[in-house]
């Protein structure tokens, strides 16, 4: 019988290169660590530089005697990003990403009725052939999810199946009436000798009661380690899984037997349902219509980075659950199997994606790693009922010098993904520059658009003519809004928000009217917001938090919701419930105060000091209270609702002073322009009118990546005489595979990269020739 055992607590670990007989006469004086586990637990959100290199684990494991006759495999759920094993100073093998489980089989490495070393080499330096390569966020190192032992008969479900289950449960058609599924399975046989075995199925419902069975037989010779088997099954009037309101979940059980031993098992829980998208009508599931509205996660958190417990997951969907979300997109990898069970029992309509991002490998095989990780997040999440949507990109078109070969590997991963699932749609996250009738908008079955109006570019208005008009272009596209947001810290506050100020003020501001302009435009399939915690991002220096991406609506340490949850949740949340904004703006110095109430009760009275201000109706789920007189330095405001015999109520206190609260402002002379996300430009004389510039494809210009420029000696001066030592940026590993051009196309306002300003660098570019 399999047999599963948690291998979390007690390992020796060494962060820093060692040579194996190194590790094997000095791990006992290592540190003792239990997992999860990482290095980069706080200089991951600390800012620019973190630790990316090795670190060891060693942990040493008794097996008995009678072990010997069943194959032993270790799993390891999750470390990033290049793992080797090795098992009593014997090398093993390797696995390079880091967010899919994989598994080793270790049998004939280890000595029974003895104590053996599992030793466990984990790097997250740069590796040209995994990716990611680079991204706007935090590769934390290290075994950062559960370590199990797995003991199974040689003749088992397979376990060797890019770290699956083994078992597919494929939904051929689904309707009210009948659920009709074919069983995949996929079974090895280790004893190199002839066997027939029987295939047990049984389907249970929540109850563990009966719902419909059947079983077949195989047979293996000596010669055939492995086989693929399929069966059919059928239910009757599903129990569909529907979604938040309803979702039920059946149970898959298959026994291996022979004569009256069950020698391997398994089972997996699943949802049956259908789904669809409409250019015009957005989601549907099980033939009714539902709004994605959706919030997107990182699985960090401050002081833990990746390495979290069950706990922290669990919490993280309760926020999630509170807010009212319909769907998450689970950004930009693959996240621990666990969280996809949360989703499944919560009815989280879920898009799940590979860490193709940003960054094109340069190896000779660019595609390969990109292909493994999508095999291993589809095999490995197929019957999960919440994912819907396959993502197999997210920003790749950053890297324009990659342009062809990037466009290749989508197409390609667009191809495997239909090849190993065609039940689930494809779809992929376009980053802002990519036109509207790029081939990208016609190669996945629906697609998303990353827009950052009103924060990086525009204004937040702006998303209802950009919006509108790609539906106008591409009627038959299917579109959602994959990542939008701004900046919100909760130390800065301001009584006439705007955008680059960071404050609590504007990111709710932001969102509010972002909202209005999604919540009319039913065509949308989903909405994601950006994000629903904060979360590290090494390269980011913002808002004076540096190595920390403030955009989530719930705070990194998930202690604070700042005003724009309570926002999506009048709008989003059955649950009844009042919210008084800025009441983290405790001090004021004004007269009078305008009081803002997030709600989505109907009507709403108002006390200050115990008095009662007036009733008052919510519009679009705020009430908002223009010039309230504030009385001396107390300042007490209760907000009541009556909801069917319970009262809901919410305090705030405010306190006249006499001057500003000098710590609620962001001390930076640039509020109320859009956000130098990346570049800080020297200034230089741009009155000059533009000059008619001739390039050709032998002299270096603007249509060259920044890489490219700031690599040859003669176009690097010219790029540091009119832009500054780009290197130095943070973010240059970002931005390095971009031309000019596409830097200027993201400039919209012309403030760093502006046409006068290329005008002038192209003029001495095209005096270089290329070589």
């Amino acid at each position: 019988m399999r047999n599963i055992e948690n291998k979390n607590s007690d390992w020796f670990f060494y962060k820093g290169e060692q040579t194996i007989t190194q590790v094997n006469e000095h791990y006992s004086e290592w540190e003792n660590i239990d997992l999860p586990h990482t290095w980069n637990a706080i200089d991951g959100n600390n800012g620019f530089d973190y630790y990316r290199g090795v670190g060891w684990y060693v942990k040493e494991v008794h097996f008995s005697e009678m072990e010997r006759n069943n194959q032993q495999f270790i799993e390891f759920l999750g470390a990033n990003s290049v793992t080797e094993l090795y098992v009593n100073n014997q090398y093993v093998g390797q696995h390079k990403g880091g967010y899919a489980t994989f598994r080793f089989d270790i049998t004939e490495y280890l000595t029974f009725g003895a104590t053996n070393l599992i030793q466990v080499k984990v790097d997250n330096a740069e590796y040209q052939e995994v990716y990611p390569l680079r991204a706007d966020f935090t590769f934390y190192g290290g075994i950062y999810r559960d370590v199990n032992l797995i003991s199974v008969n040689p003749l088992h479900i397979d376990l060797e199946d890019f770290g699956s289950s083994g078992v597919y449960i494929q939904q051929e058609e689904v309707t009210k009436e009948l659920a009709e599924l074919t069983i995949k399975t996929r079974l090895k046989n280790k004893t190199n000798t002839s066997h027939k075995v029987r295939v047990w199925y049984e389907i249970l419902n929540t109850q563990d009661q009966l719902v419909t069975y059947g079983a077949q037989e195989v047979l293996f010779d000596e010669t055939q380690e492995g086989t693929s088997i399929a069966f059919d099954l059928a239910i009757k009037n599903p129990h569909l899984w529907n979604g938040k309101r309803d979702p039920y979940l059946y149970s898959l059980h298959i026994k291996l037997q022979q004569f009256n031993d069950t020698i391997d098992e398994v089972r997996i829980p699943f949802g049956v349902r259908y789904f669809s998208v409409d250019p015009e009508e957005g989601f549907y599931l099980n033939g009714e219509s539902l709004r994605l509205n959706g919030v997107s996660r990182h699985q960090d958190k401050m002081t833990k980075g990746w390495a979290i417990s069950k706990e922290d997951q669990r919490q993280d969907m309760e926020l999630i659950k509170e807010i009212g979300a319909t769907s998450i997109r689970l950004a930009h990898y693959q996240h621990d199997g666990y969280f996809y069970d949360l989703c499944d029992q919560a009815g989280m309509i879920v898009w799940a994606e590979i860490p193709f991002i940003t960054e094109v490998s340069k190896s000779d095989t660019p595609q390969e790693n990109a292909e493994q990780q999508l095999i291993e997040l589809i095999r490995q999440n197929f019957n999960h009922p919440a994912i819907c949507f396959w993502g197999v990109q997210n920003e790749i078109q950053i890297d324009h010098v990659s342009d062809k070969t990037a466009r290749e590997i989508v197409k390609n991963l667009i191809e495997i993904a239909k090849k190993e699932d065609p039940t689930r749609l494809t779809t992929m996250a376009n980053v802002l520059t990519v036109s509207d009738t790029d081939e990208y908008n016609y190669l996945t079955d629906i697609i998303g658009y990353n827009k950052y109006y009103g924060w990086y570019m525009g204004k937040a208005e702006d998303f209802a003519g950009w919006i509108d008009g790609y539906h106008e272009t591409n009627p038959q596209t299917a579109l959602a809004i994959s990542e939008y947001g701004a900046e919100g810290i909760v130390e800065y506050h301001n009584d006439h928000p705007q955008v680059n100020d960071y404050s609590e003020e504007y990111h709710a501001l932001f969102h509010e009217k972002v909202w209005s302009i999604f919540s009319k435009r039913k065509f949308l399939w989903a909405t994601y917001v950006w994000n629903m915690f904060d979360f590290g991002a090494n390269v980011r220096d913002e808002g004076g938090v540096k190595g920390r991406n403030n955009k989530g609506l719930v705070t990194f340490d998930r202690k604070i919701k700042k005003d724009a949850f309570y926002m999506y949740k009048a709008h989003w949340s059955d649950q009844p419930f009042i919210h008084i904004a800025s009441k983290r703006y405790v001090e004021r110095a004004s007269q009078t105060i305008n009081l803002v109430i997030y709600t989505n009760c109907q009507e709403v009275e108002v006390f200050l000091n115990d008095q009662s201000v007036g009733t008052y109706q919510a519009e679009n789920k705020k009430v908002t209270i223009p010039d309230i007189q504030l009385n001396g330095e107390h300042n007490q405001f209760s907000v009541q609702a009556l909801n069917q015999s319970e009262t809901i109520q919410d305090t705030a206190y405010f306190h006249q002073v006499s001057e500003p609260f000098k710590a609620y402002e962001l001390e930076d002379d640039r509020a109320g322009e859009n956000v130098e996300n990346w570049f800080e430009i020297p200034e230089i004389d741009e009155s000059q009118p533009l000059v008619e510039v001739e390039i050709t494809d032998d002299v270096y210009s603007s249509r060259d990546s920044v890489e490219t420029l700031m690599n040859n000696e003669q176009t690097r001066v010219c790029m540091v005489e009119t832009l500054g030592d780009l290197t130095q940026i943070p973010m240059y590993g970002m931005m390095k595979n971009m031309t000019l051009d596409v830097l200027m196309e993201m400039d919209s306002e012309g403030k760093n990269f502006s046409k006068a300003r290329v005008n002038k660098l192209n003029q001495s570019l095209t005096k270089i020739k290329k070589v």
